[in-house]
């Protein structure tokens, strides 16, 4: 590696609406580490309120930090002890480095794991950078060759098929079952592919504008309803409610059959979030959180190959890592956008 490339450009928030290119130090991989050239990076929900909010959740930003972690490229360079991985080969970065020693790790809930350092989040202090940059070095184990038939371009959305797959998990048998999943943003969309490719009998997704529900049609939904035109109602074996509205819950509540079970997805604002629990517990219903994933990462790698049209009809717009404002400005708009990525060649 040349002088000059222990500096790279990175797409740093340094506070609210405040995102600017920065060149920043791009460290020598050690012992287990490897230096990627990153290729394709995708726009999270999470980035977009970074930009919007300075945080997401309880997670304030306090310091700069390079967003992203939905992330594919190339090897670059790898540190001693690392084996299988050779310069040039394309690969997809697992976003989260768990601490492998805490209860939840010791219990195989690795993506519960309260030290989790995750690619693009200011949970901790120092944040943890992201992968919005031309180089980068992570930890061997986080770096996942490509299997035969995926492209890297594809490839940076095993990230957020991840997070739908573990969803999916969260609910348990799903064939021939008959589900709503409410919010069709890249997460629901991505629910609504997982469920069909599982085999599930009706696919009814739901949201408050058009085109993310023509998403989650080319997905596999059997049917899309506007719930801001149609309100709806009806009993299905299974939720996801993937909007992230506090105010959209009681419809999902609504919606889950007597004895059906309502996986969360969707993340919700601080605050107090009003719960109908008196229509939990007379119609016994099982209310199950979902968060991130661990390892449905290989499986989604292994999915995104046999099935190209997931890639296919997620991705809506791309952008040079220069255009950032614009890719930003695109991604937030809902009625014309569902997964914007970045050409970090671009």
């Amino acid at each position: 590696m040349s002088d000059t490339a222990y500096t790279t450009e990175a797409l740093v928030i340094h506070a609210k609406e405040d995102l600017r290119l920065d060149r920043v130090a791009v460290t020598a991989p050690g012992t287990g580490e490897v230096t990627v050239r990153v290729a394709w990076g995708g726009i999270c929900g999470s980035d977009m309120h970074y930009l919007k909010h300075g945080g997401v959740g309880a997670s304030v930003l306090r310091e700069p930090m390079i967003l992203g972690h939905e992330i594919s490229g190339f090897v670059e360079r790898t540190g001693p002890g690392v084996s299988g991985l050779v310069q040039g080969a394309p690969v997809a970065i697992h976003p989260a480095r768990p601490c492998g020693d805490c209860p939840e790790c010791r219990r195989g809930l690795r993506h519960l794991c309260g030290d989790t350092r995750f690619l693009g989040s200011a949970a901790m202090l120092p944040h943890t950078d992201g992968g919005f940059r031309r180089l980068m070095t992570v930890a061997a184990s986080q770096v996942y060759p490509l299997p035969p038939g995926l492209d890297v371009r594809s490839a940076c959305l095993a990230e957020p098929l991840s997070v739908a797959l573990h969803a999916i998990a969260r609910a348990g048998e799903v064939r021939g079952r008959t589900i709503l999943v409410q919010g069709a943003g890249p997460i629901g969309a991505l629910i609504v592919a997982g469920l069909k490719i599982a085999g599930a009998e009706t696919i009814v997704a739901t949201d408050l504008q058009d085109f993310p529900l023509s998403i989650a049609r080319r997905m596999g939904a059997t049917s899309v309803i506007n719930t801001a035109a149609t309100p709806y109602r009806a009993d299905h074996d299974i939720v996801f409610e993937a909007s992230g509205a506090a105010s959209a819950l009681p419809t999902a509540i609504a919606c889950t059959a007597k004895g059906g079970i309502l996986v969360q997805v969707g993340m919700f604002p601080p605050g107090d979030v009003g719960i109908p629990l008196g229509q939990i517990i007379a119609r016994e219903l099982d209310y199950r959180g979902s968060f991130r994933f661990d390892a449905e990462f290989g499986t989604a790698l292994t999915l995104l190959a046999t099935a190209p049209w997931i890639a296919e009809g997620l991705v809506t717009h791309r952008f040079g890592l220069s255009a950032f404002d614009e890719a930003f400005t695109t991604s937030i708009d809902r009625r014309h956008a569902s997964k914007v990525l970045f050409d970090m060649a671009g």
